[in-house]
């Protein structure tokens, strides 16, 4: 039994018969102290005593035993009490307010609420994966709908460019220092940031520490430094959900590579590369110093709302796996009930896949591929890193290839994906010949079954970054004391907490 519904059942059918504590008890002959414990939840009574009150109420047990509550004042007195009961609650550190008869409806159904509010919020706060695939599907296809272009993100870019001169070339690291200078940050290289994080801003102070070299996965320090400015260049405040932690990263994220690859500049490089039928992945990365992939995405932003060019892009891992996809061309891909394309099996046939397998890594694949969508042309290129080995692809539509170097390749294959016959299902000899005869071992990754970690900034570990601006506060305070005195601190002189120079060619963006 629900022993707090039921005894707002019971407190409901002795005050509807205008029955005190006392005069039921000399009904049952039970106490009124027992009474009011059996009321208010704190003490479940055994199916004799219930078998009175109901006489007492001239009601069938089966009626005072239904698993609702008997009216809408109860149903908030319930629910006020069991979200004060809550872990929830109790780590807010407020005192209980008992649901007596002074409290309004409205004071109960606010109280009610604000908790259910306190409670969704921190749900998606550490949502499941699969709260995080329907988050960032529904992100994916909002951007969609803009041809991933964000013109008021490349605006704030270039006013933020100008303030440091910035007309030509690729961005040097020397003017990402000047930028956070201008937005009044200094940008300190550890080595000690917590691994949850890519770098860590200090409000209060004016840091951005970053790590002191460019860390695996092609997040160079440039970009690194750019998207924690845009935290406060864009105004974000902390995350209220996962879905606006999401919108915040791709915000930043399309910050940093409007920095690396202004609009104007880029738009004009690309436009001229169309009219010589020219266009290349390659010639975009080296013109403005980034990576493949950075370069790649940020084609994704700028073709179709600048030159009218569809397209797609994908990033698989060594074992056909999406890591990141965009479309906006029909290009068929894998989807979960989700509907995100995240984490699903691209057809093997695709160039993605297909060009893993080459021992020429030097130069870009190229392949024309039918699908029941149609042909589609697009180029590959490859990539390692410490995950293992990865593709990068950009694709149109075969009408739109003409403007593309690469065009002419020889290279086709056909596609009935998602058919299962395609690439996944076994011939019918294999079946028959090993069906029976296999057991094979998963491997299965933990990080599947795993919710992300709770906190303001999901998947962050909240008390090592305290910790850590504890620590680096202090080393602060004692190098800023000895440039006074003239001495020299052990405790920095351990640390690597001042500014370092990178080569340029250690320096990628995402």
């Amino acid at each position: 039994m629900d022993s707090l519904l039921l005894g707002r059942r019971i407190r409901y059918y002795r005050k509807e018969r205008s029955l005190t504590l006392e005069a039921l008890g000399e009904k049952t002959g039970l106490l009124a102290s027992q009474l009011s414990l059996i009321e208010n939840g704190k003490r479940e009574p055994k199916l004799s005593v219930l078998q009175q009150l109901a006489d007492a109420f001239d009601v069938e047990l089966s009626e005072m035993l239904a698993n609702t509550p008997p009216d809408d004042r109860s149903r908030l007195e319930i629910e006020v009490e069991r979200a004060q009961s809550s872990s929830v609650y109790r780590e807010l550190g407020l005192p209980r307010i008992p649901s007596t008869k002074s409290l309004s409806d409205e004071v109960l159904r606010a109280l009610a609420g604000m908790h259910s509010e306190i409670v969704r919020r921190q749900t998606e706060a550490s949502a499941t994966p699969e709260e995080a695939r329907r988050a960032n599907t529904e992100l994916r296809l909002a951007m969609r709908a803009h041809d991933n272009y964000m013109p008021d993100l490349d605006k704030l870019a270039d006013e933020l460019l100008s303030r440091v001169d910035h007309t030509r070339g690729a961005l040097m690291h020397h003017s990402v220092g000047k930028m956070a200078d201008h937005l009044g940050f200094q940008l300190i290289y550890v080595n000690d940031l917590p691994r949850s994080t890519r770098s860590i801003t200090d409000l209060e102070n004016g840091r951005i520490y970053l790590p002191p070299a460019s860390i695996p996965g092609g997040h160079g320090l440039r970009a690194m430094a750019l998207q924690a400015m845009a935290h406060r260049v864009l105004g974000h405040r902390r995350p209220e959900d996962y879905a606006d932690f999401l919108r915040q990263r791709l915000e930043i994220n399309y910050f940093a590579a409007a920095c690396l690859m202004p609009e104007a500049r880029s738009v004009a490089f690309l436009r001229d590369a169309k009219e010589r039928r020219d266009m290349a992945v390659e010639d975009f990365r080296d013109a403005f110093g980034v990576t493949h992939e950075a370069a790649a995405l940020r084609m994704t932003n700028l073709l179709t709302s600048h030159l009218d060019v569809k397209l797609h892009f994908l990033r698989v891992d060594d074992k056909g796996s999406i890591s990141k996809a965009y479309e906006n061309d029909g290009l068929p891909l894998p989807q979960d009930v989700t509907g995100s394309v995240e984490g699903q099996f691209v057809c093997r046939k695709f160039s993605a896949v297909s060009s893993l397998a080459r021992t020429n890594r030097t130069t870009e694949t190229y392949q024309y591929t039918d699908t029941p969508a149609g042909t589609f042309w697009c180029s590959t290129q490859t990539g390692h890193a410490d995950a293992g080995e990865f593709s990068i692809t950009i694709g149109v539509p075969f009408d739109e290839a003409r403007w593309f170097r690469g065009r002419d390749t020889k290279q086709r294959a056909s596609s009935t994906c998602p058919d299962g016959a395609c690439c996944r299902t076994p011939s019918s000899d294999l079946s028959e010949r090993w069906a029976a005869k296999a057991w094979p071992s998963a491997r299965v990754h933990a990080h599947v079954f795993s919710p992300l970690p709770t906190g303001d900034f999901p998947g962050v570990d909240q008390r090592e970054v305290f910790e850590f601006l504890e620590r680096h506060d202090i080393d602060a305070d004692r190098a800023t004391a000895d440039a006074q005195t003239g001495t020299a601190s052990p405790v920095r002189a351990s640390r690597s907490i001042t500014c370092v120079s990178l080569p340029l060619s250690t320096l990628a963006v995402r």
